[in-house]
C-alpha cells in the first residue's frame, strides 16, 4: 500500500488503482512518511472505504483534528447501534456521531451544558435509539472518565435516527418536524377514540415505528411501493371500519399540512397499525 495523503501520524489516505480511495488508521502509521511511501500493514487499526465521496472528503477532514481514541469510540458506538437497531445506518454518522461526541465531551470538560429541548419526544418516540445513546454515554465513560449527561444520549439517539435515513435529507431538523408529525397522528387516534395510549406496550413501539418511517418517506417525499392487493384493502375498510375512517382523517390533515398524497397502500397500513393499537387500549 503506497500513500496518497498524509493526514497526520496516524492517518493516510491511500488510493487504489479502479477503486474508492480508502482512509486507513494505525498508530504512527505514518511516522516520518511521505506521499508515495509504502506503509507497514502489520500497523493498521482500521480502514475506512466510504463510497460516498462528499462523506470520504469529510471523514478525512474531521480526521485531521482529532484523536484515534474518539474515532475507536465512535465506532464501537455505530457497530453497537446496527446490531440493536438491526438496520442499515448510512456513511455520514461516521462524521456526525464522531463531531459530536468529540464536542460534547469537550464542552462537558469546560463546564458548558448543552439542554436537549427534544429530550421528552426522544424517550417517547425513539425508545430504541434512546437506549442506544444511554449505552453510549457508559462506553464514553469508560474510555474517557467523562460522564455525558442524559440530554447528550437524546443527541446520539438522534444522530442514529438520522443515519437510518437516505441521504437526501436535511438531517436533525428533518427530524423534528417527522417528531412533530408523528405527535399529530398519535393526537388524531387518541382523540378520535377517546383512548390514551399504553407508552410501554409492544403495539404502541410498533405504531410509532411505522408512524416514523411512513412520516420519513413523506418527508423525503418518497411512498410506500409495496404491490396493492385490492382485495386485501376492501376486506380492512370493512373489518376495521373505524380504524379505517380515523386513517382518512389523518390523510386529510397530511394532504391540508403538507400536500403530501397518502397512497392506498399507506392507507391500508395505518389502518392496521391503528386497528392494532387502538385493540390494546380501549
Amino acid at each position: 500500500m503506497k500513500i496518497g495523503k498524509v493526514l497526520n501520524n496516524n492517518v493516510v489516505v491511500i488510493y487504489e488503482e479502479g477503486k474508492t480511495e480508502k482512509i486507513v488508521m494505525g498508530c504512527g502509521i505514518a511516522f516520518k512518511k511521505r506521499v508515495g511511501d509504502s506503509i507497514d500493514e502489520s500497523k493498521i487499526d482500521k480502514v475506512f472505504a466510504l463510497e460516498n465521496k462528499d462523506t470520504n472528503t469529510k471523514l478525512q477532514q474531521l480526521l485531521q483534528d482529532i484523536p484515534m481514541e474518539y474515532v475507536e469510540v465512535s465506532e464501537k458506538i455505530i457497530e453497537y447501534a446496527r446490531t440493536k437497531a438491526e438496520r442499515n445506518l448510512n456513511d455520514f454518522i461516521y462524521i456526525t456521531l464522531l463531531d459530536h461526541m468529540h464536542m460534547a465531551i469537550i464542552r462537558q470538560k469546560e463546564g458548558i451544558c448543552v439542554k436537549n429541548i427534544m429530550l421528552w419526544d426522544i424517550k417517547k418516540f425513539y425508545k430504541e435509539e434512546f437506549q442506544i445513546g444511554l449505552k453510549a454515554l457508559d462506553m464514553i465513560e469508560e474510555a474517557f472518565g467523562v460522564r455525558l449527561p442524559e440530554d447528550e444520549a437524546g443527541f446520539i439517539a438522534l444522530h442514529i435516527v438520522n443515519a437510518q435515513m437516505d441521504d437526501n435529507h436535511n438531517g436533525i431538523q428533518e427530524i423534528g418536524e417527522v417528531t412533530k408529525l408523528i405527535h399529530q397522528i398519535v393526537n388524531i387516534v387518541k382523540y378520535y377514540f377517546q383512548i390514551k395510549f399504553d407508552e410501554e406496550s409492544v403495539y404502541y413501539h410498533r405504531f410509532v415505528t411505522h408512524l416514523k418511517f411512513f412520516a420519513l418517506r413523506l418527508f423525503q417525499k418518497g411512498t410506500y411501493e409495496g404491490q396493492q392487493d385490492e382485495d386485501l384493502l376492501a376486506l380492512v375498510k370493512t373489518k376495521y371500519k373505524d380504524a379505517y375512517q380515523c386513517a382518512l382523517k389523518i390523510t386529510e390533515y397530511i394532504v391540508s399540512t403538507y400536500s403530501y398524497v397518502v397512497s392506498e397502500e399507506e392507507q391500508l397500513y395505518l389502518t392496521i397499525h391503528i386497528e392494532k393499537a387502538k385493540r390494546q387500549n380501549s
